[in-house]
């Protein structure tokens, strides 16, 4: 891995032209490498895509360069790029006849097809020829996981203002440039604002704002549409990696985040982040995170999974290479972290996405805190369907039982009723209803239930169709209609039933 100085960003344009023109892509990564080699390298594996690699093509030369930090002959590299400007501005060292690439350039595709090329330091790119465990202090990673996942969960609008806390190599500033009039970035690394000056250059994006500082101290009393952050997270004993470790105690990080961004957003806006959080002995963890919602604001928490301390500990030190280090340092850092929880009498943690939005009603004292556990699959981008639940609990709270009876609803495209039972039995043991699609949920319901939600086409109010069901099945449709509005609440809430408003479907 290499940290010296950074390329200029000057001729960026001519060098992004020159790897479009070698279809050094996302798409023409896949073509050249195969499906196989392309996970392989996803998993640090280098060989399948050196193999693949062994031609002397365009594409061959810049896979190895860039992605697979070879060196190439000079006379091979000029084939391909404009060379001499390449050195000038110090993407590339020559030596001895061949040129390495000082930086990581990750073809990365964009949410609409678009070329971007994501820069970070060698060997630092989630499957870069460094590898987990080849990272050091001030070091900057490439997209991972995490970034895409921070991109996917993010609702996209054309919005005035976007902040980045955080940027590392400019991923979300990046995304957020396509929809924002205006993007800061910030980060307490100044190598990170490099990177993230790089990326969007090299991505034919407009320039960012590009502020040094921790957190949200370089915007000061400044708001935003939308704030999104990819945080150093980890909870560890002291700051060794500034890419991954908070340097506060416990997840105090992640907490004065999310409890200072209340002050940051502007009526309607959303902010987004990941974030791990403490469970401890003496507190559940939903109270933990509901205390940490600001003020005006509402929020949709969704704890994607938890490990407990030995487990998170092991992680992190495979993540540092610490694994690798003489045992007996290993088992002193191990013990260092274990003391680090117990000191704060945590017994697990958890990782999960936070979304918050500011909102009138939060502000006159009636938020909506949705705070849940969902670890199963999801299908991305989930950023409608972050928006569409925030509508949804705009509308719910408007509605009292009566006005829900009185309301239109249809059953929302792709969901499907499964019935569950024994073969041959004449009724199912239970009703599900599953979604398809944004987070796949599934729910249980009655014959009430079932019926209701197989009726819900928009053409009669709720009140009617329980009326009818109540005929049906004998029942006082009274009674019926007592007991049923709660359950209609929480299909709407899940996403199950659309509200249709007087003309027309609810748009998120």
């Amino acid at each position: 891995m290499s940290k010296t100085s950074l390329p200029a960003a000057d001729h960026a344009t001519r060098l992004r032209e020159a790897l479009l023109a070698a279809a050094f892509t996302a798409d023409g990564l896949l073509e050249l490498l195969g499906a196989p080699a392309y996970a392989a390298l996803a998993r640090s594996e280098t060989v399948p895509a050196l193999r693949a690699t062994r031609g002397d093509a365009p594409l061959d030369t810049l896979v190895r360069l860039f992605l697979l930090q070879r060196p190439v002959p000079a006379g091979r590299a000029a084939a391909v790029l404009p060379l001499t400007e390449c050195v000038a501005d110090g993407w590339l060292t020559e030596a001895d006849g061949e040129v390495r690439a000082t930086v990581d350039v990750r073809p990365y595709s964009g949410p609409e097809d678009q070329d971007w090329f994501i820069v970070s330091d060698l060997g630092c790119a989630v499957g870069g020829a460094g590898g987990i465990g080849s990272h050091e202090e001030g070091v900057v990673l490439g997209i991972g996981g995490a970034s895409t996942t921070l991109a996917g969960i993010t609702v996209r609008r054309p919005v005035g203002s976007a902040l980045d806390v955080g940027t590392g190599s400019g991923i979300q500033a990046l995304h957020a440039a396509q929809h924002a009039t205006r993007v800061t970035a910030t980060d307490l690394n100044p190598r990170a604002l490099d990177f993230t000056r790089l990326t969007l250059a090299l991505s034919g994006a407009a320039p960012a704002d590009l502020r040094e500082g921790s957190l949200y101290e370089p915007v000061g009393t400044e708001t935003y549409d939308l704030i999104v952050s990819n945080p150093p997270f980890v909870i560890s004993p002291g700051a060794r990696l500034t890419y991954r470790d908070g340097g506060m105690a416990g997840d105090d990080l992640c907490r004065t985040l999310v409890q200072q961004t209340g002050d940051r957003l502007n009526e309607g806006g959303y902010a987004h982040f990941l974030a791990n959080w403490q469970h401890t002995e003496d507190e559940e963890w939903q109270d933990r995170l509901r205390s940490w919602v600001p003020q005006g604001c509402d929020a949709w928490i969704v704890q994607r999974e938890v490990q407990d301390v030995t487990q998170y500990a092991e992680l992190w030190l495979r993540d540092s290479g610490d694994h690798r280090t003489d045992p007996a340092e290993y088992a002193a850092r191990y013990d260092a972290w274990l003391d680090e929880f117990e000191a704060h009498g945590a017994k697990g943690v958890g990782f999960g996405w936070i979304t918050l939005r500011k909102s009138a009603a939060a502000a006159a004292g009636e938020p909506s805190i949705v705070i849940e556990e969902w670890p199963h699959a999801v299908e991305q981008p989930l950023g409608p369907a972050v928006e569409a639940h925030f509508a949804r609990q705009d509308y719910l709270r408007e509605q009292d039982d009566a006005a829900l009876l009185a309301a239109h609803f249809a059953l929302a495209a792709e969901v499907v009723q499964e019935q569950v039972g024994l073969p041959g039995a004449e009724d199912p043991e239970h009703v599900v209803l599953r979604q398809n699609r944004g987070m796949r949920r599934a729910t249980k319901v009655d014959a009430v239930g079932a019926g209701f939600a197989g009726v819900c086409d928009g053409s009669l109010p709720a009140g009617r169709i329980l009326d009818a069901i109540a005929q049906l099945m004998n029942e006082d449709p009274v009674l019926l209609r007592d007991r049923t509005p709660q359950a209609i609440r929480l299909l709407v809430e899940e996403g199950f039933l659309e509200p249709l408003p007087p003309g027309g479907r609810m748009t998120g």
